[in-house]
């Protein structure tokens, strides 16, 4: 299979690569694990964000075996789609990647990861980018997400010919299972099952106190919740404080600074927390010391952020819940059944659109051919060219060369005109890889 031009920081490497990539057949591949397959402790410990993402995408694409890359890490999910001429080296070192980078042994989460290849790793990054395989399925957020990682792809030019392909032709998936199933309708998330759990508990919202930890997208969408819910007062605490007053002056909350949150524990029932935070926002200690004064009243926290935020020994003081993202898999479960059928007319958009890839990406088997091909012929004729135009050089004018190498070239073109259109021809039939073998065998192209 063809594979695409690759420039990686400029080195001789990578013209060694493009010249290997154009003979050899290029695997896609797809190493990850999730929700499904590992636990948060697992997954904050292996998950990349802001400028240790661009790091970690950058030591990807220098690994041996890697062609181009891609890394998405979400709270939900890490995964790494690649394209290899050496599939079993690539996962081995992406794995041993992950380890070293997180100093994190590889037996602690081998049994974790899934490897698709193939048709398998199209339609897993079909059905993720679908929300299909979303905790929430018809959540939009994945969507943003992986459109961020592309992006990220491109400025670090780790991406080629088939990984734009593939994910250009993951987004349009994307949109039309979206706008032709409905499966977005009456839209659940992460934030809107945490409020969903919080009313659960609580019985009712009407006037409890919030304080929202963190001030993006999942805060964002708890205060819509929250508002319908008819909460009493929100507070917002972020670390970049213009950014907090900001969310907080949309719906009329109030925001504080992150030094205020030990004090604001006194007052408030519920704490929501999504930062990107490496360590706990909130500890065992700064919970123990207000406790007395809250005489019994019950708080509740909901940490939905993956490295956590709340510190999770909180849980054993009396009066006091700590539920972290994998505690609302329980009340997403309940959410999911109203979707199933929408899923299903998304499954089938995927099969169909996996199809169409496949053709897309088989049709890439013709161009080494095509390629050796016409590098052998341009050699020939270009070296009985350069014999004849010598022997006549004393009568050639510079007008008259030129001419000769423009006779030189048409001739190629036109010797290889036929035989390219019917190569393209033979896609999609039976009978490909013998013509393919029999051209190779004519024409001495492996030799």
């Amino acid at each position: 299979m063809a594979a695409p031009m690759r420039q990686s920081h400029g080195t001789s490497r990578s013209i060694d690569r493009h010249r290997e990539d154009m003979t050899a057949k290029l695997d896609i591949i797809l190493i990850g694990l999730n929700h499904k397959t590992a636990s948060v402790e697992i997954r904050e410990c292996l998950g990349f964000s802001g400028d240790d993402r661009d790091a970690a995408l950058e030591r990807l694409n220098d690994l041996e075996a890697v062609r181009e890359v891609l890394l998405v890490s979400t709270c939900n999910r890490v995964e790494v789609l690649l394209t290899s001429t050496a599939p079993e080296a690539a996962v081995e070192a992406v794995i041993a990647f992950l380890a070293a980078d997180n100093r994190l042994p590889v037996e602690d989460f081998r049994d974790k990861l899934y490897v698709h290849t193939g048709e398998d790793a199209v339609r897993h990054i079909f059905r993720v980018a679908a929300s299909l395989d979303s905790m929430v399925v018809g959540e939009p957020q994945i969507l943003g997400q992986i459109k961020s990682a592309y992006h990220q792809a491109t400025l670090k030019k780790t991406s080629g010919v088939i990984l734009n392909r593939l994910l250009h032709k993951t987004f349009f998936v994307a949109k039309r299972i979206r706008t032709e199933t409905g499966i977005g309708d009456h839209a659940v998330s992460i934030s809107y099952a945490a409020i969903e759990l919080a009313r659960k508990i609580f019985g009712e919202l009407e006037g409890r106190r919030v304080l929202l930890i963190g001030a993006g997208e999942m805060a964002e969408l708890a205060v819509e919740h929250l508002i319908r819910q008819r909460a009493g007062d929100i507070f917002v605490a972020n670390r970049t404080f213009e950014r907090g007053v900001e969310l907080a002056t949309g719906f009329g909350g109030r925001a504080i600074k992150f030094e205020e949150i030990p004090e604001a524990l006194k007052d408030v029932d519920i704490i929501i927390s999504s930062t990107g935070s490496p360590d706990y926002v909130v500890a065992r200690g700064q919970v123990k010391k207000v406790l007395r004064g809250r005489r019994s009243r019950p708080l509740f926290f909901i940490d939905i952020a993956v490295p956590r935020d709340i510190d999770p020994e909180i849980n054993r003081f009396n009066n006091t819940y700590v539920y972290d993202i994998d505690d609302l898999k329980g009340v997403i479960d309940e959410n999911i059944e109203d979707r199933q059928q929408a899923a299903l007319r998304g499954e089938r958009l995927v099969d169909e659109a996996v199809i169409r890839f496949r053709q897309w990406y088989e049709s890439l088997d013709v161009v080494p051919t095509i390629v050796a091909l016409r590098r052998q012929l341009e050699d020939k004729i270009r070296a009985e060219a350069e014999r004849t135009r010598q022997k006549l050089a004393p009568k050639l004018s510079s007008e008259d060369a030129e001419a000769f190498e423009k006779m030189a070239q048409a001739l190629v073109n036109k010797i290889l005109h036929e035989p390219t259109t019917i190569l393209k021809k033979a896609e999609g039939h039976d009978n490909k890889a013998t013509l393919l073998a029999t051209t190779r065998k004519l024409f001495k192209l492996d030799d």
